[in-house]
C-alpha cells in the first residue's frame, strides 16, 4: 500500500488524486484508519470505527474510477461524523451511557447525502454528552485530548471532530453547534469550522439537544474542502420543517474572491476586560489585515449581548428537557435492572444513564419551564432572544460581515473548570449570539498565543450568507496558509 500522509493533502487534492489514478481511495480510507487506530489511545477522539463498512465504500469508489466515471466533489475522500448524527446499523451514543448500545435503524439526511457523495465514513467521534458541554469532558467515554497539547481540552461539544481533523486522520468532519459547539473546538484545535443559518441544512437524524438552536456543519483543515461539504449537506429536507426550502449556490467557485469594499463590523461588546491578550492581539492583526486589503472597519455595538448567556441556557435547557424525556428506559436505550416498579424505572434509569452536566440542564429546564416559572423565564429568556436577533439585523443593515473572537481565552487544562459550570459557561459568551440570532458562523485559525495554543477568529455574516464567510476564510488562508497547518 502506499503510504498516504492525510495532514498533507486536502481533500480536493485527495479526490483529484484518487480520479487520475495516482491514489486508490482503499489506500486513502487505509490511511485514515491507520491514523485513528495510532492516534486514538491519546486523542480519545472516535468512539468507534467503521473499519469494514469504510473499506467497502472506498472500494466501490475505486471500481467507479476503473469503469472512466466522473468523480463527484468529495467522492472517496473519508470523513468523520459526530457521534449524535444517526447512522444506520452502527452505534449512535451521544457519549452517554444510556445510548451507549443503540443502534439507529437509519441514517440521518446528512449521513445520505455523504453516501450519495461517495464519501468515506471511517468513525464517529467523541463528543460532550449529549452535545452539552464546552470542553468536550462531559463524554461517557472519557474526555477528548487536544493534538496540540494533550494535557488539554479541545472545546466542545465536537471536540472529537475538530482533534481528528487537527491529527491529520480525516480531512473532514461532521459537528453540530447548539451555541457554539462547532466554532469553539474549531478555535481551539486550529481548524477551519462553520456553523451553517439555522435551516440551511437538515437536522432530519441529529439527535435532538435544543430543537431551535441544533445546526450541523462542517468542519476541515481548508476552507475550500469545508465548502465542498457544506454544499454537499446543505439543502431543503422534507423530513425536516425546519429546514430552509431555499437553492444551494456553488460554494466552491471563484472562492476567496476578491474581499475589497466589504464592510466588516467590531461590536465592542467582544472585546471584554479578561480575554487573553494573545486573543486580542491575533484578532486586531486580523481585522487590520483586512482592512489593507481594501475592507472598511466599523464599529458597531450589539447591545443585548450581555444577556445571551443567561437566556441561551433557560432557552436551550428548557429544550433539552422536553427532548430527554423520551430516554425512560421503557422503549430503547439503557435500562436499570431490578426497579420494582414504573417510577422506579424511570428515575433509576435517568439517575444511571446520564450524567451530572446533563442532568443538571434537565432540572434547569425543567424548573423555567414548570407553572408560575414559564413567564418569568422561559417567555422572558424567549423575549431577550428576539432582541438579540434584532441587533444583529441592525448590524447587518450597516456590515457585510462581523468579525471577533472565538473564545477570550486558549484551551484550558482537562480538568481546570469541570466543577464549575459557571466559568466553563463564559467560554461561550462570544458565540452563544450568532446562535440565538441563527446567522451562520465561522471560525478560522490565525496563529498561536505564545504557549504554542492556536487561536481562532470569529467571522458572522447574514442569514443564508455563508458565501461571505467562506470567501473571506478563504482569502485569508491564501495569504496565511501556514496559519492553517496541523499538528506537526
Amino acid at each position: 500500500m502506499a503510504h498516504v500522509d492525510l495532514s498533507k493533502k486536502s481533500a480536493s487534492e485527495l479526490r483529484r488524486a484518487i480520479q487520475a489514478r495516482e491514489l486508490r481511495a482503499v489506500e486513502v480510507a487505509e490511511a485514515a484508519l491507520q491514523c485513528i487506530a495510532e492516534r486514538n489511545g491519546q486523542l480519545n477522539a472516535f468512539i468507534s470505527v467503521c473499519r469494514q463498512p469504510a473499506l467497502e465504500a472506498a472500494a466501490a469508489v475505486d471500481a467507479k474510477v476503473a469503469r472512466g466515471e466522473e468523480l463527484g466533489i468529495l467522492e472517496g475522500v473519508p470523513v468523520a461524523v459526530k457521534d449524535n448524527i444517526c447512522t444506520a446499523g452502527h452505534p449512535t451514543t451521544c457519549a452517554s451511557r444510556i445510548l451507549a448500545n443503540f443502534v439507529p435503524p437509519y441514517d440521518s439526511t446528512v449521513v445520505r447525502r455523504l453516501r450519495q457523495a461517495g464519501m468515506v465514513i471511517v468513525g464517529k467521534t467523541n463528543m460532550d454528552e449529549f452535545a452539552m458541554g464546552s470542553s468536550s469532558e462531559t463524554s461517557y467515554f472519557g474526555a477528548v485530548h487536544n493534538p496540540w497539547a494533550l494535557e488539554r481540552i479541545t472545546g466542545g461539544s465536537s471536540g472529537g471532530s475538530a482533534a481528528a481533523v487537527a491529527a491529520g486522520c480525516v480531512p473532514l468532519a461532521l459537528g453540530s453547534d447548539t451555541g457554539g459547539s462547532i466554532r469553539q473546538p474549531a478555535g481551539m484545535c486550529g481548524v477551519v469550522g462553520l456553523k451553517p443559518t439555522y435551516g440551511r441544512v437538515s437536522r432530519f437524524g441529529l439527535v435532538a439537544f435544543a430543537s431551535s438552536l441544533d445546526q450541523i456543519g462542517p468542519l476541515g483543515h481548508h476552507v475550500e474542502d469545508v465548502a465542498a461539504l457544506l454544499q454537499i449537506i446543505s439543502g431543503h429536507d422534507p423530513h425536516d420543517s425546519t429546514a430552509a426550502d431555499l437553492p444551494v449556490e456553488d460554494y466552491t467557485r471563484n472562492l476567496g474572491r476578491g474581499v475589497e469594499r466589504l464592510r466588516l463590523g467590531v461590536p465592542k461588546e467582544y472585546f471584554i476586560e479578561g480575554m487573553d491578550a494573545d486573543i486580542r492581539a491575533a484578532t486586531e492583526a486580523v481585522i487590520q489585515f483586512y482592512v489593507e486589503q481594501g475592507c472598511r472597519r466599523v464599529e458597531l455595538s450589539l447591545p443585548h449581548t450581555d444577556y445571551a448567556i443567561a437566556a441561551y441556557y433557560i432557552v436551550a435547557s428548557s429544550e433539552a428537557s422536553s427532548n430527554l424525556a423520551r430516554y425512560d428506559g421503557v422503549r430503547y436505550g439503557y435500562r436499570t435492572q431490578g426497579a420494582g416498579d414504573l417510577y422506579s424505572l424511570y428515575a433509576r434509569t435517568r439517575a444511571e444513564g446520564f450524567g451530572s452536566e446533563v442532568k443538571r440542564r434537565i432540572m434547569l429546564g425543567t424548573f423555567a419551564l414548570s407553572s408560575g416559572y414559564y413567564d418569568a423565564y422561559y417567555r422572558k429568556a424567549q423575549k431577550v432572544r428576539t432582541l438579540i436577533r434584532q441587533d444583529f439585523e441592525r448590524a447587518f443593515a450597516q456590515v457585510d460581515a462581523i468579525i471577533c473572537p472565538v473564545s477570550p481565552i486558549p484551551a484550558f487544562p482537562i480538568g481546570e473548570k469541570f466543577d464549575d459550570p459557571l466559568q466553563m459557561y463564559l467560554c461561550d459568551v462570544f458565540t452563544l449570539p450568532a446562535s440565538m440570532g441563527g446567522v451562520p458562523g465561522m471560525s478560522i485559525p490565525v496563529g498561536r498565543t505564545r504557549h504554542g495554543l492556536p487561536i481562532g477568529v470569529q467571522l458572522l455574516a447574514p442569514h443564508f450568507k455563508e458565501r461571505t464567510l467562506l470567501d473571506l476564510a478563504a482569502f485569508y488562508q491564501r495569504h496565511f496558509p501556514e496559519a492553517f497547518d496541523l499538528v506537526k
